[in-house]
């Protein structure tokens, strides 16, 4: 069993899972101090959307995810700004015609069974080394935008007001971090599944909130917690010959509890 944990496609599901780790706390901060759990789950069923077109197209899945999920997310902002409707409302919209349309999609497949397992609730195998590269490919646009975005989405997150009187680019960054989320969302699919996907983007970024004290500690400790659980599971993962996507999120239930135990003493 050891041996198994040190095959080639075992060390490629790692770095995989550390590269979305990082990227999902990351970004799920801003989900979770924002008040946009809901995204997470919309954004999912909107990749499913994707996924299975792709499936249907006989193409590789994440290729059609990845365009198809960033129009939802803009859309969803879109209709944010320009309408009297909640960012809830617009979530839910979206995300029932994507969802719709991924069932229409898997019912013209008829050999859907085995790829849609994989999407829907993670698996290691699935992990490609093309899913490594768009890892790293995201890895370096979040890198890009750290240190010239993070600061000023922090400012919007705490004062979206302020921020807009002090004549920052609110509705372009939100915009922006929109379709960052969407991405990070789609390159986890494989690992954790669709299923799970919302609850890998907030329960890390949850677990810090609980322990911080700044917004930065916040940060620091989510991605902390994001490519630990994430490792740890796949770990799990071989070992109770479970999908990967439940034991990393359950050991991030675990890290949940524990932050939530000490931030009551």
């Amino acid at each position: 069993m050891i041996e198994v944990l040190l095959m080639p496609f075992m060390i490629r599901a790692y770095v995989v899972g550390a590269l979305i780790g990082f990227l999902a706390s990351y970004y799920g901060v801003f989900v979770v101090q924002r008040k946009m759990s809901f995204l997470g789950s919309g954004l999912a069923h909107a990749a499913f959307g994707g996924v299975a077109l792709g499936l249907l197209l006989n193409t590789e899945p994440l290729v059609i995810a990845v365009p198809f999920t960033i129009i939802i997310s803009l859309l969803i902002s879109l209709l944010k700004e320009k309408t009297s409707l909640g960012t809830d409302t617009a979530i839910g919209i979206l995300f029932s015609i994507a969802m719709a349309l991924g069932i229409v999609f898997l019912a013209l497949k008829k050999d859907f069974a085995t790829d849609a397992f994989a999407y829907l609730f993670g698996s290691i195998i699935a992990v490609s080394t093309s899913d490594l590269y768009i890892s790293l490919g995201l890895l370096v646009i979040t890198l890009m935008t750290l240190f010239r975005h993070w600061s000023r989405w922090a400012y919007a997150t705490f004062d979206t007001e302020l921020a807009i009187a002090d004549r920052l680019p609110v509705s372009k960054d939100n915009y922006l971090l929109s379709a960052l989320i969407a991405l990070s969302i789609v390159v986890s699919v494989k690992l954790v599944g669709i299923v799970l996907i919302s609850a890998f983007l907030v329960l890390p970024s949850a677990s810090a909130r609980l322990i911080s004290k700044t917004f930065f500690a916040m940060t620091v400790i989510s991605i902390i917690f994001g490519v630990f659980s994430s490792i740890v599971g796949l770990i799990l993962s071989v070992l109770l010959d479970i999908p990967s996507g439940a034991t990393i999120i359950l050991t991030q239930a675990l890290l949940f509890f524990i932050a939530l135990i000490i931030s009551k003493r």
